[in-house]
């Protein structure tokens, strides 16, 4: 696409995690990439690249305008858009891509989002060419390419088993909030949604004879490889890592995933149960709903000095049959400035690098594997075999 005017355009770029990303790419992507901010106010924007290392030009372009997102789409190789709750804004900016044949990357964390784009638009982009790829920060790439690499390091054609337990500390923005309460209350509509996705999925992709892609059945226990308590957490990611397994071959004849947060205690794992279903309970009801979205607002997020305190570790434990493999990756602030490298790294890998030519919904997986991958190592987050 080197006849469009740019390789990348950010929209949102005025947001939280908007403002984090365009700060990434103007340090870190190649002096020769034709980068823009996109976004609906002019004197955001120009706020934003201000206080930037380098210049880039300033588009508005609107979610509740779809020509004039489907104008920016035809400008530009890659969309990359920090723009949510994705479910209320999200899906013109998907449609534009799959018309236009651009790639699109968003840090959606919604299932039924998703699913929805994949039932609506996976088809057209098919068509067109169109990456479209959710979930390319915290959510999901950790659990995604870190499975991708741990099947790497497995014999091929064995049946093999994954599990992840992730262990990480911070806060989170008003936007990831909003949009965890909004998921929370649309689980039956998600449901459905879901289930719609996976009957047009098994007629459009179905897997070969004999292959069978499942989730591990979890429970709360002590886990020795985690090193601590460990409680199943039905989150997008291992919805994201099965896709990817069912795509790929190369995860075996019999794969499954297992998917854990580590606690420190019995009585923690308690606690998170309980907090966890009291939240989904009150985000049923339309009055105690609107009082949960008051405890904090959108654009709301963690300072500078909040991000430096934050670290995650994430733990993946691969099992074939006579062997083992366990694989580390640690890093800073999850939620935000480590989610604004693994997007801004994913833009640039999609934008530049030798990646499959395949279009639809796509994993980062999928999509952009092991040169994904290898630039995260190179910025930081690399991925290590550790003893067990």
């Amino acid at each position: 696409m080197s006849d469009r005017p740019y390789d990348i355009v950010l929209f949102g770029a005025t947001g939280f995690t908007g403002q984090l990303t365009a700060e990434y790419l103007a340090a870190h992507a190649p002096a020769s990439a034709r980068i823009a901010l996109a976004g609906r106010n002019l004197g955001k924007l120009e706020g934003v690249a201000s206080g930037l290392s380098r210049e880039f030009p300033l588009l508005v372009a609107d979610s509740s305008n779809a020509a004039s997102l489907l104008e920016l789409a035809r400008s530009t190789a890659v969309i990359v858009t920090t723009v949510g709750p994705y479910l209320a804004y999200g899906e013109p900016l998907v449609a534009a891509c799959a018309a236009a044949g651009t790639g699109y990357l968003d840090l959606t964390g919604e299932p039924e989002f998703v699913d929805a784009m994949y039932l609506k638009h996976h088809a057209r982009a098919v068509e067109t060419g169109a990456r479209l790829v959710h979930a390319c920060g915290f959510d999901s790439i950790p659990y995604d390419l870190g499975s991708l690499f741990v099947v790497n390091h497995l014999p091929e054609g064995a049946p093999i088993a994954v599990n992840g337990y992730m262990r990480m500390g911070g806060t989170f923005s008003g936007g990831t909030y909003h949009s965890a309460v909004g998921a929370m209350s649309r689980l039956r509509s998600s449901a459905r949604v879901a289930r719609d996705r996976r009957r047009a999925e098994t007629v459009a992709s179905p897997l070969a004879a004999g292959r069978k892609v499942h989730s591990a059945a979890g429970r709360p226990h002590n886990e020795p490889l985690a090193g601590g308590w460990v409680v199943p957490v039905p989150t997008i990611d291992p919805q994201i890592v099965l896709r990817s397994a069912r795509a790929l071959e190369r995860y075996g004849p019999d794969f499954s995933y297992g998917h854990y947060i580590v606690t420190k205690s019995a009585t923690t794992t308690g606690m998170l149960i309980g907090g966890a279903g009291a939240l989904v309970a009150l985000s049923q009801l339309p009055p105690t709903r609107a009082l949960l979205l008051k405890v904090k607002s959108p654009g709301d997020g963690p300072d500078a000095e909040q991000r430096a305190k934050s670290r995650f570790t994430l733990r993946l434990v691969g099992d074939a049959p006579g062997t083992r493999v366990v694989v580390e990756l640690t890093g800073g602030d999850p939620g935000y400035g480590e989610t604004a490298k693994m997007l801004s790294e994913a833009a640039l890998c999609m934008a530049f690098d030798d990646v499959p030519a395949r279009g639809g919904q796509l994993t980062t997986a999928v999509a952009l594997g092991q040169p994904l991958i290898d630039r995260l190592a190179a910025a930081g987050l690399e991925y290590r075999v550790v003893d067990a």
